[in-house]
């Protein structure tokens, strides 16, 4: 119960924290372990840009924090991870409301405790799409994250 709790409250700071909200972004679901993640981005007044679709920005931005959160979350206090590189394809323009879900597998998670040993790092990639209603993608992202297993 305290850690569905927990997922709540999450979720309302991404709600409330300035820099996340502006994206127009919303988490709309958390699981309490932190291994999935969902963000719905709407087309709207602050998410439109000059030519009527979702602004790239928004798009990027929504889904830029996740990754990084997610493993710091389930990783723990004895590693440090930082984002490092991102690439985006845009793939169509968002014209209506669009979506992105987020897997960190427990399979990844106890890979990367295995790899790393004291004072050891590497870098893990993951990919996430925004996708419409019916499942079309609209972007792609890339995410390079830094991990290092603290000493």
């Amino acid at each position: 119960m305290l850690a569905g709790l927990k997922a709540r409250l999450w979720k309302l700071a991404f709600r409330l924290f300035p820099a996340y909200r502006g994206t127009g972004g919303r988490v709309t679901h958390l699981e309490p372990d932190w291994s999935r993640v969902e963000v719905t981005l709407p087309l709207s007044w602050r998410t439109r840009n000059y030519v009527g679709t979702i602004f790239g920005g928004s798009m990027y931005g929504c889904v830029d924090p996740i990754y990084m959160l997610m493993l710091i979350k389930r990783l723990g206090d004895d590693y440090t991870v930082w984002d490092k590189a991102a690439e985006i394809e845009f793939k169509k323009p968002g014209e209506e409301t669009l979506y992105a879900t987020f897997e960190l597998p427990d399979e990844e998670v106890r890979s990367i405790r295995e790899s790393l040993s004291p004072g050891e790092s590497m870098d893990r990639e993951y990919a996430v799409e925004l996708v419409n209603e019916a499942g079309e993608v609209h972007a792609e992202v890339e995410k390079t994250l830094y991990v290092r297993r603290d000493e």
